[in-house]
């Protein structure tokens, strides 16, 4: 089935602000929650999971400013090769206090429990997700590309300075072979949870262990390299694949590659593409503009002649009887659209350099093929120079 446009899919316009798209996706995801719709669960996940690859997109300036440029092909480097999953959504904070709990009909008459459907959405119980507090920093970084390198696409190997596991513990921020204890706080659990009673309803809310901060373990000595923490930081060099085509300020996500965060969860690496310009150069979509500018006799008899392309010097046709301000094309040698489909073209605008003097046989020569110049005023039915037969 085909998937349906984002914006579609939340039923927002596409100008919409970013409190109305979380707005919108909130309402949608009450509605279709399978706790909620006992009758068809399965068709609800199914909706439910829809909404989400839609918020997931919107909600992030990022990706919602690819999807507007080139549609699903632009978010697709943030998914993996099977498409959007639970593993993608970064956004379960936003849905917490309406389904981070049990089913909302259990709540009011308070009995409370972990939600098995949302913790089978994001990889665990709820406490996992409370534990994504502790998820590392997203890290950004800027990368210039030249005109040139979107044709085929590029590989750049960039090094970024990161927050790494400490390899002395391996990420633990104990001493080398002194073991953790159980917080005694939380009971290892990580959570804490507490419960307030509201007429007849006890609402439960359940949050990270201050003392542990979400591990359910406590450092008896620290580590001495990193001092307790578990983290180090260190560079790491990174091989990006720029895509063909890719338009001027796209950011590209790298996921995993950010730093490593206290539950041992990385952040992602975002990467702003500059597309650096070009001497005589400039897009316009796929399509490649430039100018050239050739001697009279060429633009009157016709010419083969090489001309600088994105590819290096390619063979132009110029015919016989170019005009001044003529756009010549060469067919495929622009730029590819998304994932290298469809190649723009290059569009080479001609000017004509004419002679500031003439000897005398070089006007005799014009007047006998073109005639006497006719002062702007006579009609009749000689060729101008550049123009067709007039009369």
């Amino acid at each position: 089935m085909a998937k349906r446009d984002y914006y579609e899919v939340l039923g927002v316009p596409r100008t919409a602000t970013p409190e109305e798209i979380k707005s919108a996706y909130r309402k949608l995801a009450r509605q279709f929650h399978p706790d909620l719709n006992k009758e068809n669960p399965k068709a609800a996940e199914e909706k439910f999971k829809e909404l989400s690859e839609a918020y997931e997109v919107l909600a992030d300036e990022g990706k919602r400013k690819r999807y507007d440029q080139m549609g699903f092909a632009g978010v697709e480097q943030d998914f993996g090769p099977g498409g959007f999953n639970w593993q993608n959504f970064h956004y379960a904070s936003d849905l917490e206090d309406i389904l981070g709990q049990s089913e909302f009909i259990r709540d009011l008459f308070g009995r409370m429990g972990p939600n098995p459907f949302f913790g089978s959405l994001f990889g665990g119980g709820l406490g996992d997700q409370m534990r994504m507090g502790g998820r590392g920093r997203d890290l950004q970084i800027s990368l210039t590309v030249g005109l040139p390198d979107l044709v085929d696409g590029i590989e750049k190997e960039v090094e970024i300075i990161r927050t790494d596991a400490c390899t002395d513990c391996h990420g633990t921020g104990a001493e080398k072979g002194v073991a953790l204890e159980v917080c005694r706080q939380c009971g290892g659990s990580g959570q804490i949870q507490r419960s307030v009673q509201r007429g007849y309803a006890r609402m439960v809310t359940i949050g990270e262990c201050p003392s542990c901060h979400g591990t359910g373990q406590k450092v008896l000595r620290p580590c001495p390299t990193c001092g307790g923490t578990g983290r180090r930081r260190v560079p790491r060099r990174l091989k990006i694949r720029i895509p063909p085509g890719i338009e001027d300020g796209t950011i590209l996500r790298l996921s995993g590659e950010g730093e490593v965060g206290e539950s041992g969860k990385r952040g992602d690496l975002y990467v702003q593409i500059s597309v650096e310009s070009l001497p005589n150069f400039h897009r316009e979509g796929r399509d490649i503009h430039s100018e050239i500018t050739i001697d009279l006799p060429q633009a009157l008899l016709g010419d083969q002649i090489r001309v600088p392309s994105l590819r290096g010097q390619v063979l132009l046709t110029v015919p016989p009887g170019t005009q001044p301000g003529s756009v010549l094309r060469l067919r495929g040698e622009g730029l590819p659209g998304p994932n290298g489909r469809a190649r723009g073209d290059h569009l080479i605008t001609v000017n004509v350099r004419l002679p500031t003097a003439l000897t005398a046989a070089q006007k005799d020569a014009i007047r006998s093929a073109f005639g006497a110049p006719s002062g702007g005023n006579r009609e009749g039915g000689r060729a101008s120079l550049f123009g067709r037969r007039r009369g």
